[in-house]
């Protein structure tokens, strides 16, 4: 069963969207397609609110997977993460119910479009400072997820997200993104 945690006010109104501490039952198979260098996700909190998601993550990046140390947090790496936390958020969406537009699947639909059905199809990033890929926090919300149909082809969920890293010493980087989910009839 997942934990949560909810803040309310006085007469046990919602103050604000409930919020899903890691489900560390979840999170390892959502890592399972990357090798084991390349898991820099260690925790996601997740919430939702008018319907759209959001996760707050914690990473560490020991070594980079693919090139010697820079000392900072470098472009292939924020993707990486991106994708990790993305990930996250959708799997734990569709096991919560949180966001309408996947209300249809279930948990076996998201394993089986998680990495061929899933494309970023235009990503953007603005480094403001270097941050330390050793320890830093990073978010993503989704901004809108919207059902298409292309031409007259196969339907498809088009989502429009952001995103943002941060480290204790003040370095930022953000974005914004757009995912296709692809063969989703």
């Amino acid at each position: 069963m997942a934990t949560h945690t909810a803040e309310r006010a006085v007469g046990d109104k919602p103050t604000a969207p409930e919020w899903y501490a890691t489900d560390r039952e979840l999170l390892p198979p959502v890592l399972r397609p990357y090798k084991e260098n390349c898991k820099y996700l260690l925790s996601a909190e997740v919430s939702a609110k008018a319907g759209l998601g959001t996760a707050r993550c914690e990473f560490a990046i020991p070594e980079s997977c693919y090139i010697d140390d820079t000392g900072h947090l470098n472009a292939v790496e924020v993707n990486i993460c991106y994708n990790q936390m993305m990930y996250y958020l959708v799997a734990k969406s569709v096991q919560e119910g949180l966001m309408p537009g996947f209300a249809s699947w279930t948990m076996e639909d998201y394993w089986r479009h998680q990495l061929p059905d899933i494309l970023i199809a235009r990503f953007g990033s603005n480094f403001r400072r270097p941050i330390n890929p050793r320890s830093f926090s990073g978010e993503m919300t989704f901004l809108s997820l919207t059902r298409r149909t292309p031409g007259g082809g196969d339907p498809m969920l088009l989502a429009e997200t952001s995103y943002r890293y941060w480290d204790a010493d003040g370095g930022r980087c953000d974005g914004e993104a757009t995912l296709a989910f692809v063969g989703v009839a």
